[in-house]
Formats: structure tokens, C-alpha cells, sequence
């Protein structure tokens, strides 16, 4: 299995390693060409969401990863990645590839002062590290969107069809079972 893992900027050296660990082959997205290697699916890390919107439409990559995330390339966003993947993100008129129906709040537990780790319930997986560095959180979804994980009310993370969204970093923790959850997804929708 072949993962791209766009590497623009971010902790994508982080995803390469978990992804690795569990056999996934890795391969890094950093300009337009690269998106025509056939993956089986992509990671937009956590980092700073609006300097990555910058840098894909300056590299000109947006529209061509946005059709194939809607033509059906699995998809995981991490952070600033579930903020590149909401449709509506508050206080802001601009998005990113905006293909999924969720919106979300960004810096939403403020700023990198106020970063923190706990433990959550993930469905279908059991309690998982989670780490939050100036996260988003999502405030609304639509019907056609599962809520896996909740931390204090507050929606962390959810998947609609192809596309998988955590506000926390799982690559930086040592659990690599959300990961584990994506590639299996991934097999899941071949058959």
C-alpha cells in the first residue's frame, strides 16, 4: 500500500514513520508532478493550515488533490489537515479544499501555550493518546458524517465516506492505532 503524505510543511515526517511501521509504503507530496504517482491514500499533517493553503495553490496542487479526494482517494487530515478538509471554518470567508461537510473552529483550545494531552474513546478502537497544539475542533457535521471521538463535549474527530479528520496529533504519540484504523479503511473501501 502506498501512502503520499503531503510535505509542504508540518509534522509529516512523523505520519511517514507511523505509516511505515505498520508496512505502508510512504512517499512525499511536495510539488505538482508528485500527484501523479498512483496512491492508495493521502495524510495532510497537523502544521499551520493557512501556509499550507498558501503553498497549494502557489503550487498549484489544490484543485488536483481536491478532485481526487472527491473522486474517492482516502484521505486522513491531522490538525491543520481537518481544517484544509472543512467546508466552513468559523470567522474565515476562505477555505481550503473544503471537501468535507463539517465546520470547524480553528485554534479553537488557543494558543501553543495552552497545548495538552489526554485520552479519549475512538469508536470501533478503544481509548487512544491524543495531543493537542493549538487545535481545531469541528462544530458541525453533517448527517452523512460519523463522529468517532469527542473530548469534553467537543467533536475531535470524524469520517465521511473516504475522508478521515482528528483535531489532535496522533503521529505524535507512540499509539499507532488510528493510523492502523486509516489503512484499514482504506482496504475496506477497495473490496
Amino acid at each position: 500500500m502506498k501512502i503520499g503524505v503531503l510535505a509542504l510543511q508540518g509534522a509529516f515526517q512523523e505520519h511517514q514513520k507511523a505509516l511505515s511501521s505498520l508496512g505502508a509504503e510512504t512517499f512525499q507530496i511536495r510539488q505538482h508532478r508528485d500527484l501523479n504517482i498512483e496512491l492508495d491514500g493521502l495524510v495532510l499533517p497537523g502544521g499551520e493550515s493557512t501556509t499550507m493553503c498558501k503553498l497549494l495553490l502557489e503550487l498549484n496542487m489544490m484543485d488536483n488533490l481536491r478532485n481526487k479526494i472527491q473522486n474517492g482517494l482516502p484521505v486522513f487530515g491531522t490538525c491543520a489537515g481537518l481544517i484544509l478538509l472543512s467546508k466552513k471554518i468559523q470567522n474565515q470567508s476562505t477555505t481550503g479544499l473544503a471537501t468535507m461537510n463539517i465546520e470547524c473552529c480553528r485554534n479553537a483550545y488557543g494558543k501553543q501555550l495552552d497545548s495538552f494531552k489526554t485520552s479519549s474513546q475512538f469508536a470501533d478502537i478503544g481509548e487512544v493518546p491524543m495531543v493537542f497544539i493549538r487545535a481545531p475542533y469541528i462544530t458541525q457535521a453533517s448527517a452523512n458524517v460519523e463522529i468517532l471521538a469527542k473530548v469534553d463535549g467537543k467533536i475531535v474527530a470524524a469520517k465521511q465516506k473516504n475522508q478521515l479528520v482528528t483535531a489532535f496529533h496522533p503521529e505524535l504519540t507512540n499509539d499507532v492505532k488510528i493510523h492502523s484504523y486509516f489503512l484499514k479503511n482504506i482496504v475496506n473501501m477497495a473490496k
